[in-house]
């Protein structure tokens, strides 16, 4: 008796972990995302985080910084992909960032996808000024969402921290 009960509790422990590593493969993890700006001068920074798949073609939109809609073509890579593939972005969309400030936000992201050749991509705009692509792009791995991404225009660097 004492060795079949000993089968069934080990076999329902192998159970109890394989179905918690599928979960945690096939689910999706939230990250909290601080962005800091330059001390550019000059209006707020409208910023879209999106997710670019390993052909470089657009995924999803995770976070839109701006929510004035007249001025999303002005973002253009971003909004010529969003007018093809629209997605409510109304529960991810926030204020604009102004030069020299910091910004904190949730976003939320497939764990499949990381690790697999996909990018974060912070694609800026500032009204008057020159309009940023890849302000930051970084390969979606476990190392760039734990450490510090510099920023080549508006954005000094972004930083990923588990929520």
């Amino acid at each position: 008796m004492n060795k079949i009960f000993g089968a069934v509790a080990a076999a329902l422990l192998v159970l109890t972990i394989s179905t918690a590593s599928f979960a945690q493969k096939s689910g999706s993890s939230k990250y909290k995302c601080m962005i800091q700006m330059t001390n550019y001068m000059g209006e707020g920074a409208y910023i879209v985080v999106s997710l670019i798949d390993s052909k470089g073609a657009y995924d999803k939109t995770l976070y839109v910084m701006g929510s004035d809609k007249k001025w999303y073509p002005d973002l253009k890579e971003w909004h010529k992909a969003f007018a093809k593939k629209k997605q409510d972005i109304s529960a991810i969309t926030g204020a604009s960032v102004a030069g020299g400030d910091r910004s904190v936000h949730v976003i939320e992201v497939e764990n499949a996808k990381i690790n697999a050749g996909y990018k974060l991509r912070f694609e800026s705009a500032v009204e008057d000024n020159k309009y940023q692509l890849k302000d930051v792009e970084v390969p979606l791995t476990t190392e760039t969402l734990s450490g510090k991404n510099e920023g080549t225009g508006y954005i000094r660097y972004v930083r990923f921290m588990p929520n």
